[in-house]
């Protein structure tokens, strides 16, 4: 009984009151996120129901992936005709730490996270780091960029003195919510249980890939600390 108390269900918590989700893939038939423009404006309905006031769509772009930034603004615009609702919309991306991103840096053609900050989200595989990836985070901050980790929670091969390492060196961390409600395992749901604790988080996000993502999410149970320690640092802009 004393631990059901301390939980609460994420669509109760008051957490995505004035939210800002930094990373989701509802940017329709682009990546491995939501296939139709439906379902998009299905899920930013309930997000605007449930308090959310701000969604940045980020696409993946990888070798996998290879999406032209001109061509995902085409969609992105597509869909922002479309959406009738007040949510304030932008379009960024998740970009793999790989060779097309390495050429793509090298020409600026990037899409940034941010209105005017020159920051981009970057993301690794979750079993090994990029080769160099020490002076690849160089490079990103020597262009003029603010690197973004994307959910390191994530990422088995890191550890505690690999996440100071990397805070050190000014790297960004971005909190998957959904791993705060064991939505990839128990050790992910420790790891971002510290992370959290300790300060290092500077940004949320759902990595919402689907509308039944979105159900499993709100109806998720979420400790009340956790929420406070969230609502606490997330930027809501």
């Amino acid at each position: 009984m004393w631990l059901l108390s301390n939980k609460v269900s994420v669509e109760d918590s008051g957490l995505l009151e004035g939210f800002c989700d930094h990373h989701c893939h509802l940017l329709p038939g682009v990546d491995d996120g939501v296939e139709e423009l439906e379902e998009t404006l299905q899920i930013l309905k309930i997000w605007e129901q449930s308090g959310v006031s701000e969604v940045w769509m980020t696409p993946h772009i990888m070798e996998d992936y290879p999406n032209e930034p001109e061509k995902l603004k085409e969609v992105f615009l597509s869909v922002c005709h479309n959406f009738k609702g007040n949510i304030a919309l932008h379009l960024a991306a998740e970009n793999m730490m790989d060779g097309l991103f390495v050429k793509r840096l090298e020409e600026n053609n990037l899409l940034t996270l941010g209105e005017t900050e020159k920051r981009i989200l970057v993301e690794t595989s979750y079993y090994i780091p990029p080769m160099n990836m020490e002076k690849l985070i160089d490079r990103i901050k020597k262009k003029g960029y603010d690197p973004i980790l994307a959910h390191p929670e994530r990422y088995q091969y890191m550890n505690k003195k690999d996440y100071l390492h990397w805070k050190q060196k000014g790297v960004l961390l971005q909190l998957n919510i959904p791993s705060l409600v064991g939505a990839y395992g128990l050790d992910v749901q420790r790891k971002a249980e510290w992370l959290l604790g300790q300060g290092m988080y500077d940004f949320c996000g759902t990595d919402t890939h689907s509308l039944n993502s979105v159900y499993n999410y709100l109806c998720s149970m979420i400790n009340k600390k956790n929420v406070k320690r969230v609502l606490a640092f997330s930027n809501h802009s």
